[in-house]
């Protein structure tokens, strides 16, 4: 029997999209962590956000961080370093693999400093472009409903900046491109370099098939950035937003659309997806 790996979105999948809850999840992470099931947390959020909610669940699998920037291998997990890439990355210039304290990183954003200055050259451009580094801690904490930590931890952020936009979306991606980045949505716009969440998870399930050999991979989410991650898992699943639609730039053959918003979404599928298999 394959292995089964699930890759997860937090904001309004894992996590109810107001309370940032996982409670109505509880059943499905019970099940998985009864099957010795991982459950890899995949997210536009930053590794100090992603460690305090690793730790609420009791999670101690990889996790990857800023939509695909960066991927945080626990040391000693796999049975060797990461010292090769699958092969479709071999070549990428800007891939680096580094010991952090009880981390294996691989890098695969573009620096937060080089974000940076794209927003400013953005907004000089006369994009009315405002992102985190522009923002007090209280501004950052209003419009995302953070308690002062999780601000934060917001913004202590390695390869991508999240902004507000007003104004010719398409323009500005055109623009955003040729400074040789991409932009994507989650809750926010984000505006990051040649990474995404399809790319780490593509090279975590090569990873994962060293560990286990074969590999079934699931993954969950609600936004656009989650789609590269929908595209590369065999098991792809869209949660509802809060009203019980959908994302409707997420237009994906074989997408599972769960019944449940956010998290009850996603207990639901998980808990079909174990229960199919044969696994807890």
């Amino acid at each position: 029997m394959k292995k089964i790996v699930i890759f997860t979105d937090l904001d309004g999948t894992l996590l109810d999209d107001s309370t940032y809850s996982f409670d109505a999840a509880l059943p499905a992470l019970y099940a998985a962590r009864q099957a010795d099931i991982p459950v890899v947390i995949c997210s536009s959020k930053t590794r100090g956000e992603i460690e305090s909610y690793r730790k609420m669940l009791g999670n101690s699998h990889p996790f990857v961080s800023e939509n695909g920037g960066g991927i945080f291998l626990p040391k000693g997990y796999f049975r060797t370093a990461p010292g090769r890439l699958p092969d479709s990355y071999a070549a990428e210039r800007h891939i680096s693999v580094e010991e952090t304290g009880s981390y294996h990183v691989i890098k695969l954003g573009t620096s937060y400093r080089e974000l940076r200055h794209a927003v400013e050259d953005l907004r000089k451009q006369g994009f009315d472009i405002t992102g985190f580094g522009d923002m007090t801690a209280e501004e950052i904490s209003l419009l995302t409903g953070l308690c002062s930590d999780e601000t934060r931890m917001a913004r202590e952020r390695d390869f991508d900046e999240p902004f507000t936009f007003k104004g010719d979306e398409q323009a500005l991606g055109a623009a955003i491109r040729q400074m040789g980045l991409s932009c994507t949505r989650g809750k926010f716009f984000h505006i990051l370099g040649d990474n995404d969440k399809g790319k780490a998870v593509t090279i975590l399930k090569g990873l994962y098939r060293e560990k286990y050999g074969e590999v079934f991979t699931a993954a969950l989410g609600d936004n656009p950035n989650d789609l590269p991650m929908l595209t590369v898992a065999d098991y792809p699943v869209i949660v509802q937003k809060p009203g019980g639609r959908y994302e409707p730039l997420i237009d994906l053959p074989g997408i599972i659309k769960a019944e449940g918003v956010g998290p009850a979404g996603w207990n639901r599928e998980v808990l079909k997806l174990l229960g199919s298999s044969g696994e807890g």
